[in-house]
């Protein structure tokens, strides 16, 4: 099989690269923002707050996690996006 290369420079890719990833960002941060809003329904409806309650509500938990995961690729997607832009 042959291969084919591309003649992409070093500097093309992360600026065609860039506006997928800041797309991405927008995209997974309406996400968190939508579980910030379920956590809140969530604890509104069980009346609990205290995250460290023996009674907390397991799905707030849960989403809390899910949206701290998001939280973190967000940030790394923030990092690998300057260091693009720093490229450029």
């Amino acid at each position: 099989m042959r291969r084919q290369y591309h003649s992409q420079s070093a500097n093309t890719v992360p600026r065609m690269e860039a506006p997928w990833i800041a797309a991405l960002i927008s995209n997974l941060d309406r996400h968190a923002q939508l579980l910030d809003q379920d956590i809140a329904a969530e604890e509104e409806r069980a009346q609990v707050f205290d995250r460290s309650h023996p009674v907390y509500p397991i799905l707030a938990r849960t989403l809390t996690a899910r949206r701290d995961n998001l939280s973190a690729t967000i940030a790394a997607l923030e990092k690998r996006l300057a260091s693009f832009q720093a490229l450029c």
